[in-house]
């Protein structure tokens, strides 16, 4: 008995801490082999090389147990070949075996089988990250997951109904140009990747880990004078320390255009324009008239030579194209290199008919190459490194004449201006209609644009932990070079009118060529950037700074006789938790650009933001509260800047003017002229940012949401007064004189469950009202409150209040008298808003909706035994459009162009209950043409945005041949579309007649091993 305490009491002693006391239970440790005598210092990432706070370390076979720290260290004392493992939320557990490493490594993968919403367990910031549960600042983030679903080149394009706050527009679908516009809390942000501004947009959705915007002056203070707008922040992939993992994706899609102007034919064509020229009085013997030969011909096709009907877009344009995109990467590393890197190519081919006989392409294509390498490197234990590098050629083609010239022409040429061909095969045409649509697509020659862009990011990162612990530096260099050249070889043709059965005549100049080679744009960015932090852990105290310089020089890729743009200054950050419980944050930019005064006050600003937050669910009174998880409150104020000053407008401008003659001489005066005025005093655009929110997790965190508000202030706004006169004889310059303001609400709700028999599903939802104020703007003054801008929505629409249309003469004559128009029946009537009995200018105020706007998205999901579904639907109320134009106005451009459907629910006198369309006019009606209420429509719209399904094989089906992954999807793009029936069949986005936007079905596989 006594012999067994001893020896209890020693194999106690011998392993200290690390064993159990005696008379516990021997089964729950094992016994250690021999005397503890090393300290190991272990470092944990994330797949991204993000450090991981909070994860659980545990010795194997014993009770000891420690935690990793905000930069992702933990401290152990084992011996060697023991083992460890390393838990966190969210992450796949990790066994580990010490080794002869005092210092090392260790990359967690995110474990997405418990979760179909794509997280991470930090927040990325312009320059730095936080963990999740100590973020303070407002952003939201969509990961790779999610961002490769859409079969789109640009990756604005994946972000439609994705991230709260964020409104996209894609207002064309023209490839290598169809980029959504992003507007975040009424603003445009700029773009970042990995950490520098860079203006790239399109390249491989597979090497994007996240896309994050930074929202309120707390995320963007450090960026100064570009931070006001807003940022999106993109992560790009890194390698990881683990086994070489080979990823091949290849994808077809089907694209179709969503909806085009529907022109009338040439017979109702041919009618409407006889009733228009008869509304304005035309008289008969003008010789403009169809007469009622012409009209049967029309109807009938009897002539097709002398009497056509054209549908001109069927002509020139197919149904549908192809889309191919081909991915192959690779990432792994071990702890001394990580890699990632990525090649993919695309063919986005367009929708003009070729023709055989032409040994050029005419069609407009576009073609992409695009390499990714991201390397990351322990040259020491102290010392790491970076080398990020993008590669991307882009050609596009087009015929001669371009792309934009023959959609605008499919917007001016009426059903019957001119067969496509004669009958001898020539192109046909007319004196006014020289421009033939099938000669401009398939004999006008082609041209070509070569895109070449290079972006190279290096860093070296420095640990002082020797000095003092937690202490680091940091070096980064970043280059960018972007190039267009292009290449014509425009051809010209002639068009030919049968004038007899076999007589033509001639318009035009037929096969002449033009070859012509030149640089579209270039331009250069270099950034240089080193900054210091500090980062520990003291008990319950942890402290976290950051100091930082850098210089953002670039040329204007437009203008090559441009001046470089050089943006300077430091910036800074501190945050700091209790036990991570409450935290506070305070960071700051000062800086400027090269576009100031240089011995003014304005060539550096200061802008200052700070937030705090609190962890709810910490709370001792929580603890009983089980079905709350998480629980964070968090607020922000701060002032962010905008850098608009123009090209050093505070300089006098004088300019060479013509030479005129004096006397009768031969010698010329060289004249000058004066530029616009100098603006000594010119600063930047500054803004006061407010934000506060809510966020947490409830039952088991099946279902999480967040909450905010933001007032955002704009001021100091870059304009020209708006109430002087010009009697100085030159213009005013830009000034600091606009205030605006911006607010709204964001939230966000998910839930998400796992059930029984592996099936899990999820539901997203976002929403988002973003209203504005004009607070300020110099404008003329006006004799009623109701024409000012002032106090209006930023952009709001203004123009006269339409009342219907005139039913009668009778009607007409008891209305106000319009100034310098005599209405008819079937004209626009209008609002006599000063009761003066007249309709001019003082009768002008706000039109359409003033309702802030509302966007949303909602994205459901499920996946069971390896098959898996996801749908995404996005939408817009209280948006306003106006239609006007080429589009949807009868005969513009003077008369010549064509007539719509919608134009044959024009006024009439039998139709004068339904008309929704004024009666016709030939050309331009300065009344009906007006800006006014009667043209504004409801933009609104809900959309099928994406669609995916997709079948990952069974291990067991392909482990034999080598693979780890099969999988087999199909996802569609703009699938349905639901919008106003006052838009009359027009698309939301592309209601001026533009390129339409795309529908895609596309189909694709991805393996990996």
């Amino acid at each position: 008995m006594l012999k067994s305490a001893l020896l209890s009491l020693l194999v106690y002693q011998s392993l200290g801490a690390f064993a159990a006391p005696p008379g516990k239970n021997p089964n729950a440790l094992k016994r250690r082999s021999h005397v503890i005598d090393a300290v190991y210092t272990g470092t944990l990432l994330d797949d991204q090389n993000n450090p991981l706070d909070g994860a659980t370390v545990n010795l194997i076979g014993t009770r000891v147990e420690t935690k990793s720290d905000r930069s992702g260290k933990f401290v152990l004392t084992a011996n060697e070949g023991d083992s460890i493992t390393i838990s966190l939320k969210g992450f796949k557990t990790l066994k580990y075996a010490i080794g002869t490493d005092k210092l090392f490594t260790l990359t967690l993968e995110p474990d997405n089988s418990s979760s179909l919403i794509p997280r991470s367990a930090v927040v990325q910031e312009a320059y730095n990250t936080v963990p999740q549960n100590l973020a303070i600042a407002s952003t939201d983030a969509v990961y790779n997951k999610d961002i490769v679903k859409s079969p789109v080149t640009s990756f604005r394009n994946a972000l439609s109904g994705r991230l709260a706050g964020l409104y996209t527009l894609q207002s064309s679908g023209l490839a290598g140009s169809d980029g959504a516009s992003l507007t975040l809390r009424g603003q445009s942000p700029i773009i970042i990747i990995d950490g520098v501004v860079a203006n790239i947009t399109a390249f491989d959705l597979e090497e994007i880990e996240s896309v994050t915007v930074l929202k309120d002056a707390l995320a963007t203070a450090m960026l100064g004078v570009r931070g006001s707008h807003g940022a999106i922040l993109v992560t790009t992939k890194k390698g990881s320390a683990k086994k070489q993992q080979i990823s091949f994706t290849a994808q077809t899609a089907v694209q179709q255009p969503i909806s085009w102007p529907k022109p009338l034919n040439a017979f109702n064509y041919a009618t409407l324009r006889n009733e228009a020229m008869r509304n304005d009085g035309i008289p008969q013997s003008s010789g403009l008239y169809y007469p009622q030969a012409a009209l049967d011909a029309y109807k009938n096709g009897s002539d097709p030579i002398n009497f056509p009907n054209v549908n001109y877009r069927d002509a020139i344009l197919k149904n549908s194209s192809l889309f191919n995109r081909y991915t192959l990467s690779a990432s792994g590393g071990n702890r001394s290199a990580r890699y990632f890197v990525s090649m993919e190519q695309i063919n986005q081919s367009g929708f003009f008919k070729t023709v055989d006989s032409n040994s050029y392409n005419t069609n407009n294509n576009f073609k992409s190459y695009i390499v990714r390498s991201n390397v990351d490197l322990n040259i020491t234990n102290k010392l790491s490194g970076g080398i990020y590098l993008l590669g991307r050629i882009q050609n596009s083609n087009e015929p001669g004449v371009t792309t934009g010239t023959i959609i605008s022409n499919l917007l001016n040429t009426p059903a019957n201006a001119y067969p496509l061909l004669n009958a001898n095969n020539s192109f046909a045409g007319t004196q006014l209609y020289q421009n033939n649509l099938l000669a401009q697509t398939i004999g006008s020659g082609y041209r070509q644009r070569y895109y070449r862009d290079v972006l190279v990011n290096v860093y070296l990162k420095q640990s002082l932990d020797d000095f003092v612990k937690g202490l680091w530096m940091q070096a980064k260099v970043a280059y960018n070079s972007t190039l267009a050249e292009d290449i014509v070889r425009n051809k010209s043709f002639a068009v030919f009118q049968q004038t007899a059965p076999a007589t033509y005549a001639q318009f035009g100049t037929n096969g002449t060529q033009a070859n012509g080679n030149s640089i579209a744009y270039q331009g250069r960015m270099d950034y240089e950037e080193f900054s210091i932090g500090y980062d520990k852990t003291f008990g319950k105290n942890g402290l976290n700074i950051l100091m930082m310089g850098n210089r953002d020089n670039s040329t204007d890729a437009n203008d090559a006789q441009a001046l470089p743009y050089t943006i300077t200054g430091i910036s800074g950050r501190a945050a700091y938790n209790y036990d991570g419980k409450y935290m506070a944050e305070a960071t700051f930019g000062f800086n400027g650009s090269n576009r100031y005064p240089p011995d003014g006050n304005t060539k550096r600003g200061f802008f200052p933001a700070v937030g705090l937050g609190w962890n709810i669910e910490k709370e001792d009174f929580m603890k009983s509260v089980s079905a709350i998880n998480r629980l964070k409150l968090y607020t922000s104020y701060g002032q962010s800047g905008w850098d608009n000053p123009g090209y050093f407008i505070y300089y006098p401008r004088f300019f060479d003017g013509p030479s005129p003659y004096f006397g009768t001489g031969a010698g010329t005066v060289t004249s000058i002229t004066e530029g616009t005025l100098p603006n000594g005093n010119i600063t930047f655009e500054k803004a006061n940012k407010f934000n506060v929110g809510i966020n947490g997790a409830v039952l088991d965190n099946k279902l999480a949401f967040t909450v905010e508000y933001f007032n955002n202030k704009y001021y100091d706004l870059v304009m020209q007064r708006g109430n002087n006169s010009t009697l100085i004889g030159n213009d005013y310059p830009n000034e600091n004189i606009g205030q605006n303001k911006y607010f709204g609400f964001e939230g966000q709700l998910a839930w998400q469950q796992n059930l029984k028999n592996k099936f899990q599903y999820f539901i997203s939802v976002n929403a988002s009202s973003v209203g504005s104020k004009v607070l300020y703007i110099s404008e003329v003054n006006q004799p009623y409150a109701y024409m000012y801008r002032t106090g209006q929505p930023v952009g709001q629409q203004f123009g006269y209040v339409a009342q219907g249309l005139f039913q009668s003469q009778a009607e007409i004559n008891s209305s106000p008298t319009t100034v310098g128009y005599k209405p008819q029946p079937g004209d626009i009537k209008y609002q006599d808003l000063n009761n003066d009995g007249v309709i001019n200018q003082n009768d002008v105020t706000a039109i359409g909706s003033s309702k802030p706007l509302f966007f949303y998205g909602a994205s459901l999901g499920a996946g069971w035994h390896g098959l898996d579904i996801s749908v995404l639907f996005q939408g817009v109320k209280n948006r306003n459009v106006y239609l006007s134009g080429g589009s949807y106005w009868a005969f513009q451009n003077n008369g010549t162009g064509p007539a719509y459907e919608q134009n044959l629910n024009r006024w009439t006198p039998q139709t004068a209950a339904t008309a929704t369309y004024p009666r016709l006019s030939y050309g331009v009606n300065s009344n009906n043409d007006a800006a006014s209420s009667y043209w504004v429509r409801s933009g609104d719209y809900f959309r099928l945005k994406n669609a995916e399904i997709g079948y990952t094989l069974p291990t067991t089906w392909i482990s034999k041949l080598g693979l780890t992954t099969v999988r087999l999807f199909a996802n569609g793009y703009n699938l349905f579309t639901s919008s106003s029936s006052q838009l009359d069949g027009l698309s939301p986005e592309t209601y001026t007649g533009g390129y339409p936007v795309l529908r895609l079905y596309n189909f694709g596989v991805n393996v990996k091993f």
